[in-house]
């Protein structure tokens, strides 16, 4: 691996060149980073299941690519503009950025910024990629991150400093997509109200977030939804009072939902599956005229069908990225609460691998035991 402040370095990187294929380890290249850019030296990654979904070219099919949207490293070098970042900070690389200025940012009701967005199209903002290969191929980036490198560019506006002193570097890869969009739902997507009934749609990362969330936010009743029954000890830990496991009786999803609840249905569901047929179960399993839905699950397929009626009854159907949490305004006080050990991540991390060992990672995955993997570079 070479290494410098002032040329391109060369470094190991998984590459995936067509949807569907085993990721090979490469030697690639690592641009300069531009005026308003920052060049990283990964340490710790995580796998998402939205990097599962763009390994098989959804939600589109750009190749070949450098996959990876979670991860913490420290800054090896700074473009001429960037001012508030400087090398050596340790910091986690983020697909959202928010500038404070666009309509969106001055509303406070969104986490999608204008001038800082979701990128999909594996290019960062000006059109151009950072990544290259076998002399000068275009490499396409993961949304703005492409964690799953020795090296990655990122804009600056995308980045946020932590303290490797009062927070585990891997607990902070974690939070930058599964764990937070979870918890962060439960408070910028909705309001989860003291005494309120809440029922988590598959328990991930995601979900476990939402637990934790909504044990925070005071819920009397939190239920866990998921057909591995080695979910109930991790989701207990973090706060559910009640598991179902689909697969136990004949009945619908919904339907044993309404039958720890006294025939109701839950004022909140958080679908984290990303199954299209699940939609209709979040939607059957909150209460008649108030219950909300919020869809956070990343799933195969860009539409879903659901039953109209039961929506019309009054319930609200609302979607979520990263849990509406905004970069600077939002995820500082997260990192405060971890440093503070009121949120333990430990029960996430299952897996450790090296980054040659990410096609294993990948099997790993379909292990029931296993929640998040760590690649410690």
């Amino acid at each position: 691996m070479e290494s410098s402040n002032s040329k391109v370095i060369t470094c190991k990187a998984a590459v995936v060149w067509k949807a569907g294929e085993r990721l090979t380890i490469e030697d690639i290249q690592v641009d300069l980073p531009k005026s308003n850019e920052v060049r990283i030296k990964m340490l710790f990654a995580s796998l998402c299941h939205s990097d599962i979904l763009g390994l098989n070219g959804n939600p589109i099919p750009i190749f070949p690519r450098v996959l990876g949207h979670e991860g913490v490293g420290m800054i090896e070098s700074v473009g001429e503009s960037v001012k508030n970042l400087k090398k050596g900070d340790i910091v986690m690389p983020l697909y959202l950025g928010e500038c404070k200025e666009c309509p969106n940012c001055k509303s406070g009701r969104s986490n999608l910024c204008h001038k800082y967005p979701m990128t999909l199209s594996g290019l960062m903002l000006d059109g151009t990629s950072r990544m290259s290969i076998q002399g000068g191929q275009v490499l396409y980036h993961s949304f703005s991150c492409s964690t799953w490198s020795e090296y990655t560019v990122i804009n600056a506006n995308y980045v946020i400093k932590v303290d490797p002193q009062k927070i585990s570097l891997p607990h902070a890869s974690l939070l930058c997509c599964g764990f937070t969009t979870g918890y962060g739902a439960t408070w910028r997507e909705v309001h989860i109200e003291k005494g309120s009934t809440v029922a988590v749609l598959g328990l991930g990362a995601v979900g476990f977030g939402v637990v934790e969330g909504a044990r925070s936010q005071g819920a009397s009743k939190i239920i866990g939804v998921d057909i591995n029954e080695l979910k109930r000890g991790k989701g207990e830990a973090f706060g559910m009072t009640d598991f179902i496991n689909p697969k136990d009786n004949g009945t619908s999803i919904s339907e044993m939902i309404k039958g720890v609840t006294g025939g109701l249905g839950v004022d909140y569901v958080f679908e984290c599956t990303g199954i299209p047929s699940m939609l209709n179960e979040a939607i059957d399993a909150s209460k008649l005229g108030i219950g909300t839905i919020v869809l956070i699950g990343a799933g195969n397929g860009l539409t879903r069908e659901f039953n109209l009626v039961p929506l019309l009854c009054g319930r609200t159907l609302k979607g979520s990225i990263y849990g509406g949490i905004r970069l600077h305004s939002d995820l500082p006080s997260l990192l405060h609460r971890c440093a503070k050990k009121e949120i333990q991540l430990d029960e996430l991390i299952t897996h450790e691998i090296s980054l040659t060992e990410i096609n294993q990672s990948i099997e790993l995955l379909k292990n029931p035991h296993c929640v998040k993997i760590i690649i410690n570079f």
